[in-house]
Formats: C-alpha cells, structure tokens, sequence
C-alpha cells in the first residue's frame, strides 16, 4: 500500500517541496498540507501502518528519519533535530516512540 493510493501526489509535492531546506519541516503543518489531519482515523491508521515500518506498534527514532521518504522516495531525511522536534510533540507516554493512539492524536491536532 502507498500514501498517494489515499493522499492526493499534487498535495504530497507541495508538502514535501515545503519542507525541503534543513530544519523547516513541522509534522503538524506537514499533515495539514498533505491533506492527513481531514482523514478518517482508519485512512490515518494505515498511514500509521506503513511508517511503522519495522511493525513493532511504534513509530520510532529511526523511522522518523525516514518520515519524508515514505511519500516521496527523493525526499531528504529529517535532521536530528527535527526528529527530536517530531518525537516531543507525538510522545505523550515519554517512552522515546510514537504509538498509534499518540500519532492519531498529533495529526487530528493539526
């Protein structure tokens, strides 16, 4: 399953070409351009699903890295400190991941 088989590509390339300069990436504005944070929580579930890309129930440091390329393979990486960024606003539980319940109500947030 691919995020443009439920996210419209055109509203991918402009949240992916927003954030392309280091360090100006902000997960809310991000959902909010891609069109996420208007999801049904089953459509964001399975966006949760595919980020999650090891299955462990969480979203974690490594995966958040990754974040951009999961919707568009030439994306960049987070940077450290956007990842930290992203971690602090998700984490409720302070466990140093994201689970569903805290990644649903980050994007609803947004």
């Amino acid at each position: 399953m691919a995020l443009a088989d439920f996210l419209a590509a055109s509203d991918i390339i402009s949240a992916i070409n927003a954030c392309r300069v280091n360090d100006s990436f902000s997960p809310k504005t991000f959902f909010k351009m891609v069109g996420l944070s208007k999801k049904s929580p089953p459509e964001i579930e399975r966006v949760f699903m595919i980020l999650d890309q090891d299955k462990s129930g969480f979203i974690e440091q490594d995966e958040l890295q990754l974040f951009l390329q999961n919707f568009s393979k030439g994306a960049r990486p987070l940077t450290a400190a956007e990842t930290r960024s992203f971690l602090l606003a998700a984490d409720m539980d302070g466990d140093g991941k994201i689970g569903w319940a805290e990644f649903s109500a980050l994007v609803k947030s947004s």
